[in-house]
């Protein structure tokens, strides 16, 4: 099923070079009809098909899924208002709070991409996922290496921390990832597939792909 039209890509295109709130007043209900509603209808269809697989994601709302279209310039030397793609991040709380697994996905002119893993930990979560790869080694070491994982997203990234606390080295000699900081994965596409049928089933199978580590990386840091 395609859900967006080439006018989504124009739009973000037309607002690199226009990022300022004039703008997109004057193409506001563009931006509704092309980008907005369809992508709300996208990200309701994925949590449905999702739910299917996991429960625990189905009674997720899209509004808590999607992310403000608005940029957060409090601190930010670029002062552009507006971002320049659309993104969500569906699991089994949303966005909140952003430190459990789901798929995240982001759409733009740039390109598609789809994510995995955890990425914004706190020193204590951090902990506690150290902690689950010190105590299950040999089970971490099988699913960052599992076929489906590697053959869609090829890798754990993540910034890293030049030291871990002594009890982690041991293991960290083994298994480097012990100190990443965040444990994260991604795949690229073009921005043409936006535009395609199979936008639902790329999703999917991004999820399918990093179900199991997930799981592994979810277990330390459920609430």
């Amino acid at each position: 099923m395609k859900y967006f039209k080439k006018d989504f890509l124009d739009f973000f295109k037309e607002l690199a070079a226009n990022n300022c709130k004039d703008w997109m007043d004057e193409n506001r209900s563009r931006y509704f009809k092309s980008v907005k509603d369809p992508f709300k209808r996208f990200v309701e269809d994925v949590i449905n098909e999702l739910g299917k697989i996991d429960p625990a994601i189905a009674s997720l709302e899209a509004k808590n899924a999607i992310f403000r279209i608005h940029r957060d310039i409090r601190f930010s030397k670029d002062k552009t208002p507006y971002k320049t793609q659309v993104s969500a991040v569906v699991s089994a709380t949303g966005k909140k709070p952003m430190s459990l697994p789901g798929v995240y996905f982001e759409l733009g002119p740039a390109d598609f991409r789809v994510y995995g893993g955890v990425y914004s930990l706190s020193t204590t979560e951090l902990q506690s996922v150290r902690l689950e790869i010190a105590d299950n080694e040999k089970k971490f070491v099988k699913l960052i290496n599992e076929p489906k994982f590697v053959n869609f997203y090829g890798e754990v990234l993540g910034a890293k921390n030049k030291r871990i606390h002594k009890e982690f080295r041991e293991v960290g000699e083994r298994v480097p990832l012990m100190y990443n900081k965040s444990f994260y994965f991604f795949k690229k596409y073009p921005a043409s597939i936006i535009l395609k049928g199979n936008l639902m089933e790329t999703i999917v199978e991004g999820y399918e792909a990093g179900k199991n580590l997930s799981l592994f990386l979810q277990k330390p840091l459920s609430i």
